[in-house]
């Protein structure tokens, strides 16, 4: 269905900038077609809104069903126009990418199509064509903690850039932090506060999985689906052993797989893959997995600001490893550093919660802790990677809940948590 290029209003009362649109500019002047992939309700069609009025796109929506029903019948007709075509919700109609396909192959000038997907539309299972060579992905994710403060978002190029030589001093404090995991960042919820924004996740949660879960798939249980859930968000920050998720949900391991496959396609949950070098053979390969906003993995679990406030330095821990890894993997999106995430695990059960590894095989080693305070010893896991990679290794942060940069040798830091979007990338 085709219709007027009309900026939402947001919740939030203000239009907030988005990091991926310089990114979602540059696409559009040179490729022919570009998806903007990511979680219901974060934003995407705000942000192409923006883009469209300016360029006075033809808008069109697959998010209804006459608009479905448009495409189903004449796919040539629904992708035809001279000029930019905005094609909201992509996945409800990936028949039309072979419609794209052609259209874009007989006339190859950049900026034809700017599609946005709630799933993981590469992924899904019977694409007829992944338009390789002519299409770019930008992953759109709830908002930053930056983008909500308007600050500066520049820690993964100032941290590559700047090593051990990065001082940070903050203002906040361990109430601050736990009031971030708990709003996450999503408009609505960051709109709400209560049990009002907890009926948002409660019900965004069973809508996508009773919407879109079952939509990609033949999937009925969705009990299933939401207890599993559950059980990931309390084990935030922990590997992701599909055989002990199954023993505790009585299912079938297969099964569990195919949930966690679909999770993951609708941007709800995220994997950090192990990293190795084959430095050791005790290193593990097994992926950790965080919830991809802390909002939802707080509420999924109870909590709220002053449960959290009771809770210990490792009950806290796993929701704010989530936290720190997802800001970290928003910055990725849009970072000019081009960087990978990990975490690192021997047999013997020495961690590191985050490896950040850049193409020329420098990386930075991040624990994350939920304490005011940092002695020596919250480094061993540091210490024993960096034995490992020498000069390699950049620099080893422990991101903590206090307010000053603290040295701890050479290359070992103590980092305020809130440097991750407080400090600029021209940080020197």
């Amino acid at each position: 269905m085709e219709g007027m290029t009309r900026v939402p209003a947001s919740p939030m009362g203000r239009l907030v900038p988005r990091r991926a649109q310089r990114e979602v500019a540059a696409a559009l002047s040179d490729t022919r077609v570009v998806l903007i992939n990511g979680a219901r309700q974060c934003g995407k069609s705000t942000l192409v809104a923006q883009i469209a009025q300016e360029k006075n796109a033809v808008w069109r929506s697959l998010d209804n069903a006459a608009g479905r029903q448009a495409a189903a019948f004449d796919p040539v007709s629904f992708v035809s126009a001279d000029g930019l075509v905005v094609i909201d919700e992509i996945q409800r109609e990936p028949q039309l990418l072979l419609a794209i396909k052609e259209t874009v192959d007989a006339d190859p000038r950049p900026g034809r199509f700017l599609l946005t997907g709630s799933a993981r539309v590469l992924g899904l299972r019977g694409l007829p064509d992944t338009l390789p060579g002519r299409m770019e992905t930008i992953e759109l994710w709830p908002l930053s903690q930056g983008e909500i403060d308007n600050s500066a978002d520049g820690f993964v190029d100032a941290i590559f850039a700047a090593g051990s030589d990065l001082w940070h001093h903050s203002e906040e404090n361990r109430s601050g932090y736990l009031e971030r995991i708990v709003r996450g960042g999503f408009p609505e919820a960051i709109a709400r506060a209560g049990r009002r924004r907890a009926a948002f996740f409660d019900n965004y949660v069973a809508d996508l999985i009773n919407r879109d879960v079952i939509q990609l798939s033949e999937i009925q249980r969705g009990a299933e689906m939401r207890a599993l859930l559950r059980l990931l968000a309390a084990r935030s920050g922990q590997q992701l052993v599909p055989g002990n998720l199954a023993n505790k949900l009585g299912l079938a391991q297969a099964t569990v797989q195919r949930y966690l496959s679909l999770l993951e396609e609708v941007f709800l949950i995220k994997r950090i893959p192990a990293w190795s070098r084959n430095i050791s053979s005790r290193t593990v390969s097994t992926a950790k997995v965080a919830l991809v906003d802390s909002g939802i993995a707080a509420n999924l679990i109870g909590q709220d600001e002053t449960s959290l406030q009771r809770l210990g330095g490792n009950e806290l821990g796993g929701l704010l490893e989530g936290f720190v890894a997802m800001e970290i993997a928003r910055q990725l999106s849009w970072s000019t550093t081009r960087a990978d995430m990990f975490h690192y695990r021997t047999r013997d059960k020495v961690e590191v919660d985050i490896v950040l590894e850049n193409r020329r095989g420098q990386v930075i080693a991040i624990d994350v802790k939920a304490s005011a305070m940092v002695r020596p010893d919250d480094f061993t896991g540091i210490n024993h990677l960096a034995a490992r990679l020498g000069k390699d290794l950049l620099v080893g942060l422990v991101l903590y809940t206090g307010q000053d940069t603290l040295a701890f040798g050479a290359k070992n830091r103590a980092l305020p948590i809130s440097a991750l979007w407080e400090i600029s990338s021209q940080y020197s």
